[in-house]
């Protein structure tokens, strides 16, 4: 695939889709984001890629939503709210919902800056790890009269609190990455020269997991937000109950035991949790 605003790489077991656009502050379009999806189309289609990391060229992971092409973009008749509910719905919805699931592990390594709906890009990945230089901003309320999108409220919300996400907001709040990583928003906070190093570091720590770790991993997680405590010991029996029963959990214990690393079975051989 030959892709004009993003770059596509394979290393080994390691997919890693770069924003290349810092001429734009890789301000986010519905050109750049279709290539997203052909990207994530690619890491689903392909059982090789085992982890995916997602990351920037230039000084800004991105600046946000790009706005001349929310002023003027879109089909003639339509309301500019119209128009871009379209591609938001269209494009840039799904970009944030299939990283979000996406079969293998997603680390975002935050290069830098990150604004507006590109926040809720970042947010969606699993391992967020980020640059001392990067830092989040919400320009959404006081700049532009409009709420946060691409699911960055969703993932505030849970990440910071309401009270801390409604300030934020309301504020136009700018934090950095050292900050994001005290409030518990990021894995890790590290210099810029050792971003890319640790990012892949992590991603192949994360492709050695069993094929269907990740999505259980999340799925656990995403109950928890909503179930009582009775009702997360039950969702946990129950997962154990299926999980135990598979080969990888025989796998991990004889290699623990043997006191030697697991060798889990690639994503052909892995069987995904629709629980």
């Amino acid at each position: 695939m030959n892709y004009q605003m993003i770059t596509y790489e394979k290393r080994d077991a390691v997919a890693v889709l770069t924003l290349n656009q810092p001429e734009l502050l890789n301000a986010l379009s519905a050109a750049m984001l279709g290539e997203v999806l052909e990207a994530l189309a690619e890491v689903r289609q392909d059982n090789r890629v085992r982890a995916l990391v997602l990351t920037a060229n230039g000084k800004l992971f991105s600046a946000g939503a790009q706005l001349n092409e929310l002023l003027h973009g879109g089909e003639a008749g339509l309301s500019r709210g119209a128009n871009v509910a379209r591609m938001m719905d269209g494009v840039f919805n799904p970009v944030v919902a299939q990283l979000r699931e996406l079969p293998v592990p997603v680390v975002v390594a935050l290069n830098g800056g990150v604004a507006g709906g590109a926040v809720g890009l970042a947010l969606a990945a699993d391992v967020i790890i980020a640059a001392r230089s990067a830092y989040f901003y919400l320009p959404f309320v006081p700049k532009l009269g409009l709420v946060p999108d691409l699911g960055s409220s969703w993932f505030l919300e849970r990440l910071l609190g309401g009270p801390r996400a409604l300030a934020l907001t309301l504020t136009g709040g700018r934090w950095s990455a050292e900050q994001a990583e005290r409030w518990g928003m990021i894995h890790a906070c590290v210099d810029a020269e050792a971003l890319s190093g640790q990012a892949m570091d992590v991603a192949r720590q994360l492709a050695a997991l069993p094929a269907h770790g990740v999505i259980e991993a999340r799925s656990v997680f995403d109950a928890a937000r909503g179930n009582s405590l009775a009702q997360q010991l039950t969702y946990e029996t129950d997962r154990q109950r299926e999980l135990l029963d598979r080969p990888t959990f025989e796998q991990g214990a004889q290699a623990f035991l043997a006191k030697r690393e697991p060798q889990f079975p690639g994503r052909e051989s892995g069987v995904m949790n629709t629980h």
